[in-house]
Protein backbone atom coordinates (compact mmCIF):
# COMPACT_ATOMS: atom_id res chain seq x y z
CA UNK A 1 0.00 0.00 0.00
CA UNK A 2 1.32 3.44 -0.98
CA UNK A 3 1.91 5.93 1.83
CA UNK A 4 -0.53 8.85 1.80
CA UNK A 5 0.75 12.27 0.79
CA UNK A 6 -2.08 14.15 2.50
CA UNK A 7 -3.63 11.96 5.24
CA UNK A 8 -6.79 12.93 7.12
CA UNK A 9 -6.97 13.56 10.85
CA UNK A 10 -9.02 10.72 12.42
CA UNK A 11 -12.39 11.67 13.92
CA UNK A 12 -12.71 11.97 17.67
CA UNK A 13 -9.27 13.44 18.39
CA UNK A 14 -8.91 16.68 20.31
CA UNK A 15 -6.13 19.28 20.39
CA UNK A 16 -3.76 18.52 23.27
CA UNK A 17 -1.38 21.43 22.69
CA UNK A 18 -0.23 23.93 20.07
CA UNK A 19 3.28 25.25 19.50
CA UNK A 20 4.06 28.95 19.51
CA UNK A 21 3.88 30.58 16.08
CA UNK A 22 7.15 29.99 14.23
CA UNK A 23 8.58 32.10 11.41
CA UNK A 24 11.58 31.67 9.12
CA UNK A 25 13.85 32.99 11.91
CA UNK A 26 12.39 31.21 14.96
CA UNK A 27 11.75 27.72 13.56
CA UNK A 28 13.52 25.12 15.72
CA UNK A 29 16.37 23.42 13.86
CA UNK A 30 14.85 20.02 14.67
CA UNK A 31 11.86 20.69 12.42
CA UNK A 32 14.21 21.07 9.43
CA UNK A 33 15.77 17.66 10.17
CA UNK A 34 14.08 14.28 9.85
CA UNK A 35 11.85 13.67 12.89
CA UNK A 36 8.48 12.20 13.84
CA UNK A 37 5.52 12.88 16.09
CA UNK A 38 5.30 10.57 19.13
CA UNK A 39 3.43 7.27 19.04
CA UNK A 40 -0.30 7.82 19.51
CA UNK A 41 -0.06 11.54 18.73
CA UNK A 42 -1.15 13.19 15.48
CA UNK A 43 0.26 16.50 14.26
CA UNK A 44 -1.28 19.18 12.09
CA UNK A 45 0.98 21.85 10.59
CA UNK A 46 -1.07 25.02 9.99
CA UNK A 47 0.38 27.74 7.77
CA UNK A 48 -0.78 31.28 8.56
CA UNK A 49 1.43 33.26 6.14
CA UNK A 50 3.76 32.34 3.29
CA UNK A 51 4.40 28.68 2.56
CA UNK A 52 6.30 25.69 3.91
CA UNK A 53 7.76 22.78 2.00
CA UNK A 54 6.73 19.53 3.70
CA UNK A 55 8.29 16.14 2.98
CA UNK A 56 7.42 12.65 4.22
CA UNK A 57 10.57 10.53 4.15
CA UNK A 58 8.67 7.48 2.83
CA UNK A 59 7.66 9.31 -0.38
CA UNK A 60 10.92 9.84 -2.23
CA UNK A 61 11.68 13.25 -3.66
CA UNK A 62 8.24 14.78 -3.21
CA UNK A 63 7.98 18.09 -1.40
CA UNK A 64 4.42 19.32 -0.84
CA UNK A 65 3.99 23.09 -0.68
CA UNK A 66 1.65 23.99 2.17
CA UNK A 67 0.48 27.57 1.58
CA UNK A 68 -1.21 30.13 3.84
CA UNK A 69 -4.65 28.86 4.87
CA UNK A 70 -3.69 25.23 4.26
CA UNK A 71 -2.54 22.48 6.62
CA UNK A 72 -0.67 19.18 6.60
CA UNK A 73 -1.72 16.26 8.81
CA UNK A 74 1.16 14.21 10.25
CA UNK A 75 0.45 10.65 11.46
CA UNK A 76 2.18 9.27 14.57
CA UNK A 77 5.76 8.02 14.08
CA UNK A 78 5.88 8.94 10.36
CA UNK A 79 9.25 10.48 9.51
CA UNK A 80 9.13 13.93 7.92
CA UNK A 81 10.79 17.35 7.79
CA UNK A 82 9.99 20.88 6.64
CA UNK A 83 11.80 23.11 4.15
CA UNK A 84 11.74 26.87 4.68
CA UNK A 85 12.76 29.06 1.75
CA UNK A 86 11.15 32.42 2.52
CA UNK A 87 8.96 34.37 4.90
CA UNK A 88 6.47 32.13 6.72
CA UNK A 89 4.34 31.93 9.88
CA UNK A 90 2.99 28.59 11.09
CA UNK A 91 2.05 26.53 14.14
CA UNK A 92 1.88 22.81 14.84
CA UNK A 93 -1.13 21.38 16.65
CA UNK A 94 -0.90 18.03 18.46
CA UNK A 95 -3.95 15.78 18.75
CA UNK A 96 -4.66 12.75 20.89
Amino acid sequence: MEPELNPELPEGLTVQRTTPTFDEHSIPAGLRRVHSVADGVWGRLVVEQGSVGFMFEDIADHVRTVAAGEHQVIPPSRLHHVVIDGPVRFTVEFYG
